[in-house]
């Protein structure tokens, strides 16, 4: 049963949710070989196009694309020598899918338990309210049945698309919207959940879970690259409601929100008979307002210019036995190696897990080297500027400690000395300087009445480098204070 935010159960309510989540892949475009690089700067050239609508595999219109002809608008796009071609402009065919991003969402559709459908048709999908040129996007069914276990219950992955990117609007006046087409054809998976979620925190329970899973493969990072949806029902007092789409629930915590909102707003309109399906925009607040009429099955229809989609078995087993691990495991992983969690946290963030695995083969000390690639190198950055601590450098600093040609308490200093701009083969020559208690005693005698800073400031440029800075100062503040 579902709650409000004062935790008072919202009586005589069923909800039916489920989820649909678009994620950018980090490859090349989807059946171009453009770069999937947004710009800022003034586009190269301008194209202008009305759109059309046709009846999809049905012989029907679609509602929502009637309702978008309807507004009789013309569209400019801007576009680019370099990321955008006549794919793109609908000029010519298309090239065969991306192979890189079809690997990708193979690797999704098995971390989420799904069925692989091996022969598969690329479609059209109709959308002319101008986001894509040629007034479809393009769309293949990749995998179904698949499932998230949560604490409330198994939810159902419906369906794995792998499809086309939209253009991204830049401005709307009057009857014109301008899009950049930097964005489209950008490949995009679509996860859509069936309408298991019976709860809001159940849902966002499967967001994150789903996040994670995404997170694990090659997926684009940043604001934009992901978009979050939400379907609703409400049955109230024995009354079914609509289905609702609710579109742009970007934030795991929005989701909660809106979904209770939305409850409340259905509640009102089965109670005066006004419940109709439609997708509405999420807003920041968790409210909702009207978008366009909830499309259907009729807007798709089979894409002409390419033969069906076979996946191979080989291809599927050589996935599978090659999936990468999710954040969840690596987590855990990193635990029983005895890291903690604030060096935990960071290895995962900055992305160090390989450089972590690779140097551990040079010098067993997990938590020195995670120092090494996370705390110790940012507080470096703090203090001298962007450091480019490559893999061949740590490993020659780990391999000296190795063989002893340096303690563990001077590697922090080394990284330092390196960052400054110091050959590595020679930050790690450190001659061992005998009696060095003796000689550091000398130059205190030689100029009594000093500072400790002082003192250290004359034996580090006495001895440039050769001894650890950390231990030189505790024998000159054992000898000034005896």
């Amino acid at each position: 049963m579902p709650k409000t935010n004062k935790d008072e159960k919202i009586e005589d309510v069923e909800i039916k949710s489920g989820l649909e989540i678009h994620q950018q892949l980090d490859t090349h475009k989807l059946f171009c070989f453009c770069p999937s690089l947004l710009r800022q700067d003034s586009p190269d050239y301008l194209v202008e196009r009305r759109l059309h609508v046709v009846a999809g595999e049905s012989g029907k219109i679609d509602v929502a694309a009637k309702h978008e002809a309807s507004k009789e608008k013309s569209f400019i796009y801007e576009c680019y020598n370099d990321n955008v071609c006549l794919v793109d402009l609908d000029e010519e065919p298309p090239e065969k899918i991306n192979e890189e991003a079809l690997k990708i969402v193979l690797q999704i559709s098995l971390l989420l338990n799904c069925e692989i459908i091996q022969d598969t048709q690329i479609m059209r999908k109709t959308v002319i309210d101008g986001s894509n040129v040629s007034g479809f996007q393009r769309t293949v069914f990749i995998a179904k049945n698949g499932y998230v276990d949560t604490k409330f219950g198994r939810v159902r992955i419906k369906s794995i698309m792998l499809e086309e990117d939209a253009a991204r609007i830049i401005k709307e006046e009057n009857d014109k919207k301008i899009y950049r087409l930097d964005r489209l054809g950008i490949p995009l998976v679509e996860i859509a959940t069936e309408a298991d979620i019976k709860d809001p925190i159940q849902a966002k329970e499967v967001a994150l879970y789903i996040g994670d899973v995404l997170r694990a493969c090659k997926v684009k990072r940043g604001l934009g690259t992901i978009r979050q949806d939400v379907n609703l029902s409400v049955k109230y007092k024995g009354k079914q409601g609509e289905r609702i789409e609710i579109k742009g629930v970007q934030e795991p915590d929005l989701i909660e929100k809106t979904i209770l909102i939305e409850v409340e707003r259905q509640k009102k309109l089965i109670k005066e008979n006004k419940s109709k399906p439609e997708v509405r925009k999420a807003l920041e607040n968790g409210e909702t307002e009207f978008l366009r009429p909830l499309p259907g099955a009729s807007r798709m229809y089979p894409e002409t210019d390419l033969p069906l989609l076979h996946i191979s078995r080989d291809l599927i087993n050589e996935i599978k036995n090659n999936l990468p691990k999710l954040k969840s495991e690596l987590r855990s992983d990193l635990e029983k190696r005895g890291l903690n969690p604030e060096l935990i946290k960071e290895i995962l963030k900055e992305n160090k897990l390989n450089d972590f695995q690779e140097l551990l083969i040079v010098y067993n000390n997990p938590d020195l080297v995670a120092k090494m690639l996370t705390i110790w190198k940012k507080e470096i950055e703090n203090k001298i500027g962007k450091t480019n601590f490559t893999l061949d450098i740590l490993e020659t600093i780990l391999q000296a400690l190795q063989s002893k040609k340096i303690k563990e308490n001077e590697i922090k200093e080394i990284m330092e000395e390196i960052a400054k701009g110091k050959n590595v083969m020679d930050a790690v020559k450190r001659e061992k300087i005998e009696n060095l208690e003796e000689e550091i005693l000398k130059i205190i005698k030689e100029k009594p009445s000093l500072s400790t800073n002082a003192y250290m400031g004359l034996v580090m440029q006495k001895f440039k480098g050769k001894i650890n800075g950390k231990e030189a100062m505790e024998i000159i503040k054992k000898l000034v204070k005896n």
